[in-house]
Formats: C-alpha cells, sequence, structure tokens
C-alpha cells in the first residue's frame, strides 16, 4: 500500500465495524458458549469478567498452578454466574483441556506459558483469546499462528488498543480523514517506573505455588519473591522486558492505526544503566527503531526520571505534515499545524452501564479507563467466532507487533540492526541472529517451533 495515503475502503470499514461495536448474540433459547480461563491472576479475572459482561457464558473450568488464586477465582466467578455453579479448578491445563468441552478459552499466563497452552487450546477444538505478547521467542510466536489457521480456530490477542473507544474514535476521524498529511516518523514510548528495584534474597516457594509447573519451559532460577504475582516481568527469563510488554501495545496500536505490515529492519540499543541494584535483569533504558521503508516508528522506554509530556507517559506520537496525533490508554489529542481545529478525546468510563466495574478496581485492580476497551475486544472477539472470521487483534496482527518487539531485544543483544524475511522467518545474512529467534526450553517440555 502506500503508506502516505491511509484513506482507504478497508480501513474505513474496519473501523466502522469496531466503533459500532455490534454483533449478533447466540439466538435465544440457545445454550450459552462454555469458556475456560488459563492463568487466574490479575488480568485472567480482568478479562473473564469482561467477558461475562458482554455475553451471559459458562465459566466451565479454571486453570492456575498456584491454589490459592485458583480458589479464590472460583469463589469469585461461582458468585458472578447467572448458574451460580462453581467452575472446575485444575492445576493442570492439560487435564482441563482434555475435556474437550470448552467452546472458548482465555490465556493470561506469563509470557513463557502463552505458546504452549493457545497451541494445545485450538487443537482441543476451542477458540482463544490470549494475552499478548504472543510468545517469549519469534519462532514460538509464529507457531501458534500456525496452529491457529492448521486447526481453523479464532484467536484474538490482547492487543486492545484497536478496540478502545476513544482510539477508534481517533482513527475515523483523524488518521481516515486525511488530516495529519504525509506521515513518515511515529514515535513509542513507557517512562513508567515499572522496572522492579529491590534485591530481596532467594528463598523456598510458597506451599499453595508449584514453582516447577509455573517455571514451565523457561529456565530454571531460584524462586524470588519477585517473581509470583506480577513481578515476573522483570526477568528476562519469563518475558521480553518492557519492550516486550509495553512496546507491544504501543507499536501494534501504531500499525493499526496507519496500516502497517512487518517492519523491514530493526535496530535496537540500551541495557542497566541506572538501575544496578535491583534483581531484575531486564533494560531500564532502551530505545527500539522500527523501519517501515518510508516510515520510522521509534520506541522509547526509561524507567527512571520523568516523562517528556506528563499527559502521555505511555504513548504513541503520529506526526503528519499537517498536524500531531498523540494516543493513549487515557486519551487522544490532534494538535493541526498553524492552528485550526483541535480534536480531543477522553477513555469511555461505563460505569452506569457496568456498576460492578467500581468495585473490581477496588477488589482486584480493574483498570476503569481499559475496561471499555475490554469489552470492545470481547465483543470483537465473539462476533468473529461466530462469523468464522478474523478479529481485529488476530493471531497474525498480534505475532507482528510481537515478533518485532522480540527482535528489538536481539538487535540490542548483538549490537546490530536486524533485517527480518518474513517468508523465512529468518535473519537476513545473519546466522547469529537467526539463531536467536528460537530459544532453547527447559526439558522435558519441547519448543513447539520443533514438532
Amino acid at each position: 500500500m502506500d503508506r502516505r495515503n491511509f484513506l482507504t475502503g478497508a480501513t474505513l470499514a474496519a473501523a466502522t465495524v469496531a466503533a459500532t461495536q455490534t454483533r449478533a448474540y447466540a439466538a435465544a433459547g440457545s445454550k450459552p458458549r462454555r469458556v475456560g480461563l488459563i492463568g487466574c491472576g490479575w488480568y485472567g479475572k480482568c478479562d473473564l469478567l469482561q467477558l461475562m459482561n458482554v455475553e451471559p457464558v459458562e465459566v466451565v473450568s479454571l486453570c492456575d498452578v498456584d491454589s490459592q488464586m485458583l480458589a479464590q477465582a472460583a469463589d469469585l466467578i461461582e458468585s458472578r454466574q447467572v448458574s451460580k455453579k462453581r467452575p472446575r479448578t485444575y492445576a493442570n491445563y492439560v487435564d482441563m483441556l482434555a475435556e474437550k468441552d470448552l467452546d472458548i478459552v482465555l490465556i493470561a499466563t506469563p509470557d513463557h506459558w502463552h505458546a504452549l497452552t493457545m497451541i494445545a487450546a485450538v487443537q482441543a477444538g476451542a477458540d482463544v483469546y490470549v494475552q499478548k505478547p504472543t510468545g517469549c521467542d519469534v519462532l514460538e510466536s509464529k507457531a501458534m499462528l500456525d496452529a491457529a489457521r492448521r486447526t481453523g480456530r479464532v484467536v484474538q490477542v490482547g492487543t486492545q488498543r484497536r478496540s478502545t473507544p476513544h482510539l477508534i474514535d481517533a482513527k475515523t476521524q483523524v488518521v481516515d480523514a486525511g488530516l495529519l498529511g504525509d506521515i513518515a516518523h511515529a514515535e513509542v514510548c513507557c517512562y513508567y517506573h515499572m522496572r522492579a528495584n529491590k534485591n530481596p534474597p532467594d528463598s523456598n516457594p510458597p506451599k499453595h505455588l508449584d514453582y516447577d509447573a509455573w517455571t514451565g519451559p523457561a529456565p530454571m532460577r531460584p524462586y524470588n519473591e519477585l517473581v509470583h504475582p506480577r513481578s515476573w516481568r522483570a526477568f528476562m527469563e519469563y518475558g521480553n522486558g518492557i519492550v516486550g510488554d509495553m512496546c507491544v501495545h504501543m507499536l501494534d496500536m501504531v500499525r493499526w492505526q496507519l496500516g502497517l505490515g512487518w517492519p523491514k529492519h530493526i535496530a535496537s540499543s540500551g541495557g542497566i544503566l541506572v538501575d544496578t541494584e535491583s534483581k531484575a535483569n531486564i533494560s531500564d533504558t532502551q530505545t527500539a527503531t522500527f523501519d517501515f521503508d518510508d516510515l520510522d516508528v521509534v520506541w522509547t522506554h526509561r524507567s527512571w526520571g520523568d516523562a517528556p509530556d506528563p499527559q502521555y507517559p505511555w504513548a504513541g506520537i503520529i506526526y503528519g505534515t499537517k498536524g500531531t496525533l498523540k494516543l493513549s490508554v487515557n486519551r487522544f489529542d490532534f494538535i493541526p499545524r498553524g492552528g485550526g481545529q483541535k480534536i480531543q478525546g477522553e477513555a469511555l468510563i461505563e460505569l452506569d452501564k457496568y456498576p460492578t466495574d467500581a468495585s473490581d478496581k477496588e477488589k482486584w485492580n480493574l483498570e476503569l479507563h481499559v475496561a471499555s476497551a475490554i469489552r470492545g475486544h470481547m465483543r470483537d472477539f465473539l462476533a468473529a467466532v461466530d462469523a468464522r472470521s478474523n478479529p481485529v487483534a488476530d493471531i497474525e496482527q498480534g505475532h507482528i507487533s510481537s515478533a518485532s518487539c522480540i527482535m528489538a531485544n536481539v538487535s540490542s543483544a548483538i549490537g546490530r540492526s536486524i533485517e527480518f524475511d518474513p517468508a523465512t522467518h529468518t535473519a537476513v545474512d545473519d546466522a547469529e541472529a537467526t539463531a536467536l529467534l528460537q530459544r532453547e526450553y527447559r526439558k522435558p517440555y519441547v519448543h513447539p517451533a520443533t514438532v
């Protein structure tokens, strides 16, 4: 496509469908969809509760290697179910999927468990909503895409910026309307102080956590209180740092806004430059450039100091010849060059329609400004399941955004730019970089790209 001409029938139609967020519910009197959740922590509960908000599904199964977290989730869902039935609980996702009685599986495990669980779920006949990123290495992510296509299952990735109401407005009102003019540069960034800054001693895992199963295919580290729950992102063994967490969202958002595919070249540098006392081994400072031929997207994260724009500490900024568009989970601002009418939008908060959001914020850390986006993403997913079509954040789109960010870390590790060939999933003329697109699995786990 001509990346300087973004007003196309396809993008406008997609934006219109997403904006209306309509779907045909199952016929009256039909059985509710049967749902299972793998990973019952923070976002697992948030995703599942919003799915229950948009359709009266039957939550049949819950799975987690933390028995306390699992029981807590079962109590919660039993209290929310229309049927008041208590979901079955499992410590092993293989046992849960062996029942083969689930229409939909939600996956909200730590990143290093996304691939094996998603592949197993589609092979068991379920459609899947999996949190981003799609995998911890590029070929793991590609195996997820291949499994979805091989089985014909619908897979939505939790890059819910594509279903965020005010960002859909920004796309239709500004980008698709041509108000930006020619576009050749965008910035994406995160300045949150989200990197773990403590250095507690290693210890024995709590009795309610099966730490060996939690570690799964990742390298075995001594247990540390930072690992579970939530601070596991501080370690590269389980994810890809802030680039693999926060850049995936913002890069995907810009790709969706502008209709971009794979970057041709990826270059990155950074490291632990300031916070050297922490147990964390992810970078505290990093820059990455994603080259889309005639358009560059540049990422910056810094987990110290202040954000350049306090209103946009985690954001995407698209620069055009006619104006600038700032985008975040909370708002958007279009500023035309040389004066003219500004356009602004804010996150949709729907406490009047969904009063449980208030209590879920207090009890389960639901982000109120994101709740409407999760609901929109779930509606889009269910519509795609009904139509047997690709959802707005189809596994292929999630794979592109996730793998691109993973390759930024590979570039930083080897100290040079990567030219990526999507057809072969190799780094062009770079055997070292290509070898790093697949990491070693801990035995007896088997990497899905080798199966």
